[in-house]
């Protein structure tokens, strides 16, 4: 009846646009993909990095950015990032993809002092200790996929709908670390960190950069 499948990841833009400092000068966005969020970040910032390691992504995210964002071909562990340079660094869905104790360090040596690193990314399972968010995941899923296809087919805006890249994107089927492993390992790294569960299988990282 309805196309009941629906992109979790551009649910949680306006969560992490929220944590752009103000103003917001230079934004590094990580995995950047096809560019839908950093057209979004270029919005609220004056310069976008938009970086992804694939080049069929990079080249989808040059047709859609506008002319402040910069998209770069590039491993986020290997492109040499400029140092104490960015206001905020956002992530989405790429994390997981890379070994948490490297891309941590990396990331914060590029942040400015102040700057805000902000990464939503998928959790491994953590049954049975994550259950009831579980339950409350396989239930709001499917309540929001049916509202969200009906406001698209009503022609009330995309609302979520998967975009035409979403396919060429890599899915990683059982990701490294639960929430809680990550949580324990951001806390070793970067002091005050903040790490939570969201509801749609994806935690949420956030870190201030001290400014000394």
């Amino acid at each position: 009846m309805f196309g009941l499948d629906w992109d979790h990841n551009s649910f949680y833009h306006r969560f992490l646009v929220r944590q752009l400092p103000k103003p917001c000068a230079r934004v590094l966005d990580v995995g950047c993909g096809a560019g839908a969020f950093a057209v979004e970040l270029a919005r609220h910032a004056d310069q976008v990095d938009a970086l992804d390691r694939s080049p069929v992504m990079i080249d989808a995210a040059k047709q859609t950015t506008p002319d402040n964002v910069t998209c770069l071909l590039g491993d986020v562990l290997e492109h040499p990032l400029p140092a104490n340079t960015y206001d905020a660094i956002v992530s989405i869905s790429t994390l997981h993809h890379m070994p948490l104790d490297e891309a941590l360090p990396v990331l914060a040596a590029a942040l400015r002092p102040g700057g805000v690193l902000a990464v939503i990314a998928l959790p491994r399972a953590d049954l049975p200790r994550e259950l009831p968010v579980e339950l409350l995941a396989a239930v709001g899923q499917r309540v929001f996929a049916i509202g969200f296809a009906v406001l698209r087919t009503l022609g009330r805006g995309d609302w979520y709908a998967k975009g035409p890249n979403h396919g060429d994107m890599p899915v990683v089927l059982d990701p490294p670390l639960t929430t809680r492993q990550v949580r324990q390992q951001a806390a070793a790294l970067l002091p005050g960190a903040r790490v939570r569960r969201l509801v749609y299988w994806r935690y949420a990282l956030v870190w201030h950069k001290p400014n000394n």
